[in-house]
């Protein structure tokens, strides 16, 4: 028997395996997180420099930055941003080691923010919570890149307004590819879902800016949108629209009041999307079921 055969026959070695695995991609994206974006502010300053190097005006070039350092997601490797104490390998257990440091690092005592081991948990229970419903196969492995790709998007953008192309473009393509063998929807659905949830977001900005003059939204949730039908098709996107929708009044409304957030400070639209399309992947039959009960109902 093959390990993947005794992943199968045992559901809760396989949940449990999928837990550690999960936990273990949590960390791995806590580092994505933070460094793609710096990556990409990197590359635009590359772009600008090459521009004006190539415009001739070299002396518009800032100081000291013809010179970089290496930096992408293998290294540097992480440091303490405090002290710059390197992250020995046994400091960077997911969740044991915060827990064993007690949240502080290891050298000057400054403490560690919770949102490392509140990300890797969240994506060990997330990754269960998709091999549980759609199973241990090709399947399961295709929705667990879809869920992590989901994570890191809604928490880049909730830092820095981006969504990046490195991250929706394949998972657009990857969501088309699985499709091409019927895995979650047929892939004429797909190619039309794609189709339509760039439009139906892109009508929405232009519409929005011709009558304010202001952009409502980023390319990025075209692109997400756009690659949430790939994966489901085109039929998900009412349900995925609608479920952002409320999605974004209950976390804004929570900030406002909990928080005490500026509601005149703009809120990423990405988050809202990236949770609604996992929603709907996950329970979206289920939704449209109960909905359709209710209606015949009454």
């Amino acid at each position: 028997m093959t390990f993947f055969s005794a992943l199968q026959v045992y559901p809760l070695l396989g949940l449990a395996c999928t837990l550690v695995l999960g936990l273990l991609v949590g960390s791995f994206l806590n580092v994505v997180i933070y460094r793609l974006p710096k990556m990409m502010e990197r590359d635009w300053q590359n772009q600008c420099r090459d521009f004006i190097t190539n415009d001739g005006d070299i002396a518009a070039l800032p100081a000291n930055d013809s010179k970089q350092e290496p930096f992408n997601l293998m290294v540097p490797v992480s440091r303490c941003p405090h002290c710059g104490h390197k992250i020995k390998p046994w400091e960077n257990i997911p969740v044991i080691s915060y827990l064993f440091l007690r949240g502080k690092c290891s050298n000057c005592k400054a403490g560690i923010s919770a949102r490392y081991p509140i990300i890797e948990l969240a994506t060990g229970l997330l990754s269960v919570a998709v091999i549980y419903y759609v199973g241990v196969n090709w399947n399961g492995l295709a929705a667990l890149i879809f869920t992590w790709s989901l994570i890191a998007l809604t928490m880049i953008d909730f830092d820095t307004y981006l969504l990046p192309d490195d991250i929706t473009l394949p998972l657009l393509w990857l969501g088309l590819i699985a499709n091409s063998f019927g895995t979650f929807t047929d892939l004429p659905s797909a190619v039309w879902g794609s189709i339509a949830g760039y439009l139906a977001l892109w009508s929405v900005y232009k519409v929005f800016k011709l009558l304010t003059g202001k952009e409502g939204m980023g390319y990025g949730d075209f692109k997400l949108l756009a690659a949430l039908g790939a994966w489901m098709g085109w039929q998900m996107l009412p349900q995925i629209i609608l479920l952002s929708s409320l999605v974004g009044a209950v976390i804004g409304i929570s900030m406002i009041v909990i928080r005490g957030r500026d509601k005149n400070i703009p809120i990423p639209f990405g988050p809202y999307l990236a949770i609604a399309g996992w929603i709907a992947f996950i329970w979206g039959d289920t939704i449209n079921q109960s909905y359709l009960k209710l209606f015949v109902a009454h």
